[in-house]
């Protein structure tokens, strides 16, 4: 997968980019990830990339010249990318779209600051527009690395276990499961005995169980969007029983 940012700040970008796994996944070819600063695509001899709003009001707005510019030299290369625009206007982001867009070959991330966007920019030039969530931040840089991390967890080889996102929070539908390590009991706090039963159908079991109570207890919205099995049909209408005690 190649992802490309654009955005006024790309030094943001530099530790985001040089760590953790989105680090490994370069290094084992499963993505390359360049940043552009748009402001070198501007046509004003003082790199001018926004301007006052038509009809007036408060705040700038970024010209639509350098963006259209810098998206139309990446398509120029060959690439037929999805072209992403950070904005709080857009599509509310969850699992389901991360998977879709870790099937992509090519993505594109617009990051705008400012007030807002030309329009034009909005209508003619990106394919999705995606929100984080309902809050304001200073720019589109953060909810970029925030995507980009959730996409390239999900490419081939880039876990060191295939498994490890299958059961993350989201992926299933449902919150996950709480976990336990070493020490089986710290200050008189014990790991459940399930769990060092060795019978793995039970931990399954109660793994299964646990999460869809905590799902319940804490997201109880997402069970409306999810199909479940009798087993957790029957669990949790134990659990809506229990509640109403």
């Amino acid at each position: 997968m190649n992802i490309h940012v654009l955005s006024l700040f790309p030094d943001m970008f530099e530790g985001v980019f040089g760590s953790s796994i989105l680090k490994k996944a370069q290094e084992k070819g499963a993505v390359q990830m360049n940043v552009t600063d748009f402001r070198s695509f501007s046509q004003n001899k003082h790199n001018q990339v926004d301007d006052y709003p038509y009809g007036g009001g408060a705040g700038m707005v970024l010209k639509p010249e350098p963006l259209f510019h810098a998206v139309e030299d990446l398509v120029a290369q060959g690439k037929k990318p999805r072209i992403i625009l950070m904005c709080p206007q857009g599509e509310r982001y969850d699992q389901k779209k991360a998977e879709e867009l870790a099937k992509e070959e090519d993505l594109i991330f617009l990051c705008g600051h400012y007030e807002g966007y030309d329009e034009r920019i909005r209508e003619y030039l990106v394919t999705d527009e995606i929100s984080i969530g309902d809050f304001v931040l200073t720019g589109g840089e953060l909810a970029a690395m925030t995507v980009i991390d959730s996409v390239v967890r999900l490419l081939p080889g880039v876990l060191g276990q295939e498994a490890s996102h299958v059961n993350d929070s989201f992926s299933t539908g449902l919150l996950e499961h709480p976990h336990y390590t070493r020490p089986a009991d710290f200050r008189g706090m014990k790991v459940p005995d399930v769990l060092m039963s060795g019978n793995h159908v039970k931990i399954e079991q109660w793994r299964m169980e646990q999460s869809l109570k905590r799902t319940f207890e804490r997201r109880p919205d997402l069970l409306e969007h999810i199909e479940l099995t009798k087993e957790q049909q029957a669990y949790l209408k134990q659990l809506k029983n229990n509640s109403k005690l």
